[in-house]
């Protein structure tokens, strides 16, 4: 992947000033909630969306054929603002992205031109065709084919498509479908245009959240499509294409779980300023605060420091980034949804009333573990991967990063941070030692382990040289940081001793290093540091 472009600050600011403006004016509570309530997909919305006058749809492409090239991190920024006020209407719009995603990273340059400069120029809804009723994050199982269709001098002059797609968001409303087939010479994308003889959408799915976005079926049925639509012009790329976008079609789903998790927990804390309960407000009970908004919002500070770093490295030019792409989503929507959880019971009763909208977030946010694969699929591929690097450099991998974590300054939690990397580091080992990775159940262990790791050493990092930003000081943000590394260390502590003891025969070597963390110094500054988070979100 090319490094990629960045918009200047006063577009960038101008693109959230407009979604702002957009939520005021157009997207108010009440209209929020009537569109959950009919589950209606909000055409003439989206439509202005992408309509001259806002055109957001443009930081989605390339300057060269029209848009406003904007970078990962940029784009990254935008889709968490959007998340934040709409996760129905925010899933709609970064569809169009991922639909237009084969093209970006396969497209022959005439295809570019085609379909870029079109979906700039006319606000064209695209749609991602590859979940299949039976192929779902397996994107292997296509079931889906694509039959040539020859020409009398026996070249290939186009493709006949059958089968069906299941769960495609904007699948009934889009202009332009991007579909993944089964060709003779393997799996292969191809531009579809609405209303193509053969495309036939299904019923509009009745979802349990994100209601207002379009979810339904496709049936393809004898769909001819010319050979000039077969994306890159190669039969048998579609998966490498599909992989080849993984990290940052997941790291924007990560997002919208940072985005939805700000969401609930800005209402939680506003309400909590409000309610009065025994002579006091709930802002003033620790049993409330610390229990109901301080872990959230350092899982969400943490989560963000992720995404960030993430984002910087695709746009570096970073190839090959599908692990960190599985951490962030992984991480980042399980937070997201645990904030939305606790962002009803922060509510009280009222939290279960629709009119509060903590209500809505939830239902809203549950789908992000599970599109773009689910929390268990990024668990395998986090450990699987993972595993097999640290395998491979000998165990250097994870001792480089916690040599790295040792540099840092005592309060940013870096030391302490990096005597757990050593026992992960040791788990990994031992558990391919002892072969317990043919357990899945240890695989998910060890993912777990993996993650909260990979993302405190984030936050760490990003404690030690941020300024602070928002609000955030860098007093809050190391704070954050000794308060995650503490339960990146719990985590650690509790799976790495049921790898030890609990999966096969008992493993020494890890069992002893684990009983060397440093679990008393961790503990020297909790409740302090919670007091302090909590007057910084409560500021």
């Amino acid at each position: 992947m090319s490094q990629q472009s960045k918009m200047d600050p006063e577009t960038f600011s101008m693109v959230l000033d407009t979604i702002a403006k957009l939520e005021r004016e157009r997207l108010p509570l009440e209209v929020k909630l009537e569109l959950d309530r009919k589950g209606d997909f909000p055409t003439e919305l989206i439509r202005f969306m992408l309509g001259p006058e806002i055109a957001l749809h443009l930081i989605f492409i390339p300057e060269e054929f029209g848009g406003l090239g904007a970078g990962t991190a940029d784009i990254a920024a935008i889709s968490e603002r959007m998340a934040k006020m709409d996760l129905a209407i925010a899933t709609s719009f970064l569809a169009i992205c991922l639909g237009m995603d084969p093209l970006r990273v396969g497209g022959t340059p005439e295809q570019k031109e085609k379909y870029f400069r079109r979906v700039a120029e006319e606000g064209l809804v695209v749609a991602y065709g590859v979940t299949e009723p039976e192929a779902g994050s397996n994107v292997q199982s296509l079931k889906t084919k694509a039959d040539r269709v020859l020409a009398e001098d026996g070249t290939v002059k186009g493709y006949k498509i059958n089968g069906q797609k299941q769960f495609i968001t904007n699948g009934g409303v889009a202009d332009l479908y991007t579909i993944l087939a089964d060709a003779p010479d393997g799996p292969s994308f191809f531009v579809v245009e609405a209303g193509t003889p053969g495309l036939t959408p299904g019923r509009h799915e009745d979802k349990h959240g994100i209601r207002a976005s379009d979810t339904c079926p496709l049936t393809l049925e004898d769909l001819y499509v010319p050979a000039e639509n077969l994306v890159g012009g190669v039969e048998g790329q579609g998966l490498r294409h599909a992989n080849q976008v993984f990290g940052y079609t997941r790291l924007m789903v990560a997002t919208f779980g940072l985005g939805g998790g700000v969401a609930s927990l800005e209402r939680a804390i506003k309400y909590s300023k409000e309610r009065v309960q025994f002579g006091t407000t709930l802002a003033e009970k620790q049993g409330y605060t610390h229990r109901l908004l301080v872990p959230h919002a350092v899982r969400l500070q943490a989560a963000r420091a992720y995404i960030e770093e993430t984002a910087r490295r695709l746009d570096s030019g970073e190839e090959d980034l599908q692990v960190e792409g599985s951490i962030a989503k992984y991480f980042a929507t399980e937070a997201g949804d645990a904030m939305a959880n606790d962002g009803i019971q922060a509510f009280g009763g009222y939290g279960y009333m629709r009119e509060y909208e903590v209500e809505k977030i939830k239902r809203d946010v549950k789908i992000l573990t599970i599109y773009e694969g689910t929390s268990e699929i990024q668990r395998n591929i986090i450990s699987t991967f993972r595993m097999r690097t640290t395998v491979r450099s000998k165990g250097e991998y994870y001792a480089k990063m916690g040599e790295g974590l040792a540099a840092l300054p005592d309060d940013s939690a870096g030391p302490l941070l990096s005597s757990v990397f050593s026992v992960l580091n040791k788990a990994v080992m031992e558990a391919r030692n002892y072969k317990l990775t043919k357990s899945q159940h240890v695989l998910f262990l060890l993912a777990d382990m993996m993650t909260w790791c990979e993302v405190a050493e984030a936050l760490c990092r990003k404690a030690t040289v941020s300024e602070g930003q928002k609000g955030d000081t860098k007093d809050f943000l190391k704070a954050c940081a000794r308060l995650f590394a503490i339960e990146a260390m719990e985590r650690v502590f509790a799976n790495g001793n049921k790898i030890a003891y609990g999966c096969g025969p008992r493993i020494q070597g890890l069992a002893d290093i684990i009983a060397r963390l440093e679990i008393e110094a961790s503990m020297r500054s909790y409740l302090k540091d919670m007091d302090l988070v909590a007057a910084g979100i409560l500021s």
